[in-house]
């Protein structure tokens, strides 16, 4: 018997942590989980993953007449996985056939028993390329949708679905000369200043990756520190800060950065960022409800912990990890720091409060409470290049949607505003 391809049977793994155990692609690739195995392989087997989840819900209608009972997780999942290897990736179907049978071969004497199921199943959907093509994409979870729709519509849900199929292009972030370095890159200079590459390849092979002159970050998720500018020569606060690339806009536009955050794991990673980028910042592990700083700020960046729905199109295992239950705390975290954070900022200073979310509960209505709850706050409505005027909300924040540069490809959901205090 042939030995069992270690790319695919990893990505069966990862595909089942997922699924059984809830722990994010992230969580389980820091915990080893891809340990053993070459780069190239490493490189593939995340694919592999990243790419069946987001086309899972199409892989179950395809799978689902061929079926007549429900196989048990592990045997799914590798019908998933092969099933988007032959219908969204295009692959010999002889050879998808075979890795997929061998890896059932390989298992336990349970599983074992599911080879000549998975034979003949995969025969019968390397035929369906017609219908893959037709076949909706997958909707969100029902928990996500409905508030979705409660906010924005079953179209502007239903395009959003689209994005989410349609995954994330690169994103950079550059020090200077963006336009220069868009020339060099072969990428897209987009309207609000970040760089987009379509098929960027391997990122630290790109040009400027060792001398620092940029760094991966959505263009959404880039606006909340242009937001909060000026800010040369300022006194700022990153607060929850990791993995930093908000701190590196901030320290490149010449403030002063003290970067906050609870994770000293995730910290590390921005200090080699800062390093790579040879920019300056005070970096501090440390809970921001128990932290006192030495002094009041010009201005405070609040990233705050949120249900991160704003980034599926990049993560699209996170539907299967969270629900609505689990998200609910956050939104009284969220409110709770961002009191703390007024109470370190200067009068006259200014406070950028964003989340990577699609919830008003974690945007808009924080707002709205946070206004009402301090008479001495005023919102500033945003004025950056290359933001719609529709993109601009009632109170006067700034909501981005994954369906937002569809033509384009699309951006991270995100929710912003920035407040300034009285003097």
């Amino acid at each position: 018997m042939s030995r069992p391809d270690p790319a695919r049977r990893a990505a069966l793994g990862l595909i089942v942590g997922v699924l059984e155990d809830h722990e994010s692609l992230a969580e389980q690739i820091g915990a080893e989980a891809l340990d053993g195995l070459e780069p190239a392989q490493r490189a593939r087997a995340q694919r592999l993953a990243t790419t069946t989840l987001r086309h899972m819900g199409r892989a179950d209608r395809i799978l689902k007449p061929h079926l007549r009972r429900r196989a048990p997780t592990d045997v799914m999942a590798l019908l998933r996985l092969a099933t988007v290897e032959l219908l969204e990736e295009k692959q010999a179907p002889h050879g998808v056939v075979d890795a997929a049978v061998t890896l059932v071969k390989s298992a336990g004497p349970k599983v074992r028993s599911f080879s000549g199921l998975v034979n003949a199943v995969l025969r019968k959907v390397a035929d369906e390329g017609d219908k893959w093509e037709t076949t909706p994409a997958p909707e969100m979870p029902g928990w996500l949708r409905g508030r979705v729709m409660s906010a924005f519509g079953k179209k502007s849900a239903q395009a959003m679905e689209l994005a989410h199929l349609a995954g994330a292009p690169l994103d950079l972030s550059v020090k200077e000369d963006a336009a220069g370095w868009a020339e060099t890159l072969g990428a897209e200079l987009l309207p609000t200043g970040s760089l987009r590459l379509q098929n960027a390849g391997k990122v630290s092979d790109l040009p400027g990756f060792e001398e620092g002159a940029w760094w991966v970050q959505d263009a959404a998720a880039a606006l909340p520190a242009k937001l909060l500018s000026p800010v040369t020569g300022a006194r700022v606060l990153d607060l929850c800060a990791a993995p930093g690339g908000k701190t590196l806009q901030l320290a490149s536009a010449g403030a002063e950065v003290t970067a906050l955050d609870i994770s000293e794991a995730r910290l590390e990673r921005l200090a080699e960022n800062l390093d790579r980028m040879q920019l300056e910042a005070e970096v501090i592990a440390a809970d921001a409800l128990e932290w006192e700083p030495e002094a009041p700020f010009d201005a405070i960046l609040l990233d705050a912990p949120c249900s991160a729905t704003g980034t599926i199109r990049r993560h699209p295992d996170l539907p299967f990890i969270k629900d609505g239950a689990s998200i609910k705390p956050l939104f009284a975290l969220q409110e709770q720091l961002l009191d703390r954070a007024l109470e370190w900022l200067k009068p006259g200073g200014t406070l950028v409060y964003a989340t990577c979310s699609l919830l008003p509960e974690e945007g808009e209505a924080q707002i709205k409470a946070a206004l009402a709850r301090h008479p001495d706050l005023e919102i500033i409505r945003p004025d950056l290049p290359g933001i719609e005027p529709d993109w601009i909300t009632e109170e006067g924040g700034l909501r981005l949607r994954p369906d937002f540069w569809a033509e384009r490809g699309g951006m991270d959901g995100f929710y912003m505003a920035k407040l300034q205090r009285s003097a």
